[in-house]
C-alpha cells in the first residue's frame, strides 16, 4: 500500500532557522515533526525532551518543531515562545503554525494533518511520505524502532550528511543558566 504525502507545513514565524524550511525542501531525509504548545504539560515534560534526544542522536533525521496552538492564543505569543525555546534550550527548527481561516480555532497545519491535540509526533519518509502519526506521548522504543526503519530504507547520501542545524549556543548548561 503506497502511503500517501504529508501536507506541506503552513507557518507564520520560524526560529533556529536563517530562512523557512520546506517539507518538499527536506526530500531525501526523515523528517520528525513535533507538534507542541508551550503550556501543555505532557509536551514540555516529554514531547519535547524526546525530540530533543532525536535530533542529538539521529543527526541524519530532520527534527522540526511545530507550535501549534489552539488555546491560550494570548499567552502564547511570539515573544513568550522566544523566551521558551530559550529557557528550554530548543536549539532544533521550530515553525509556528498558521492560524486557521475565519475564526477556526485550528491551525491550518494541525487541521491538514488531522492532529487530536498536543504533544503529536509525526514521521515522515524521505519520500516526503507519512509514515506514522502518535498522539500524546509516543513510546521511546517504538519510536526508535519506527527511526531505524525510516533510516535503513532512505537514500543514502553521495556524501556525509550535513550537521544539524542548531541555533548557537548560550551561557546555559543541562542544569543552570549563568549571567
Amino acid at each position: 500500500m503506497e502511503l500517501p504525502l504529508a501536507p506541506e507545513w503552513q507557518t507564520t514565524t520560524w526560529f533556529n532557522v536563517p530562512e523557512p524550511l520546506t517539507l518538499s525542501g527536506l526530500r531525501g531525509h526523515v523528517v520528525l515533526l513535533h507538534a507542541f504548545q508551550m503550556l501543555c504539560p505532557g509536551c514540555v515534560s516529554h514531547g519535547l525532551p524526546q525530540a530533543q534526544r532525536v535530533a542529538t542522536r539521529f543527526p541524519d533525521v530532520k527534527v522540526i518543531g511545530l507550535h501549534t496552538v489552539f488555546e491560550h492564543h494570548e499567552a502564547m505569543g511570539l515573544a513568550s515562545l522566544r523566551a521558551f525555546l530559550h529557557e528550554y534550550r530548543i536549539r532544533f527548527p521550530v515553525a509556528v503554525d498558521l492560524s486557521g481561516p475565519d475564526g477556526d480555532p485550528l491551525p491550518r497545519t494541525m487541521r491538514a494533518y488531522a492532529m487530536q491535540g498536543t504533544p503529536t509526533t509525526v514521521l515522515i519518509d524521505a519520500h516526503g511520505r507519512l509514515h506514522r502519526q502518535v498522539f500524546g506521548v509516543h513510546d521511546d522504543l517504538l519510536l526508535g524502532a519506527d527511526l531505524g526503519l525510516l533510516r535503513a530504507h532512505a537514500p543514502s547520501p553521495a556524501e556525509p550528511p550535513a550537521a544539524p542545524t542548531i541555533a548557537s549556543k548560550d551561557s546555559c548548561a543541562e542544569d543552570s543558566c549563568a549571567v
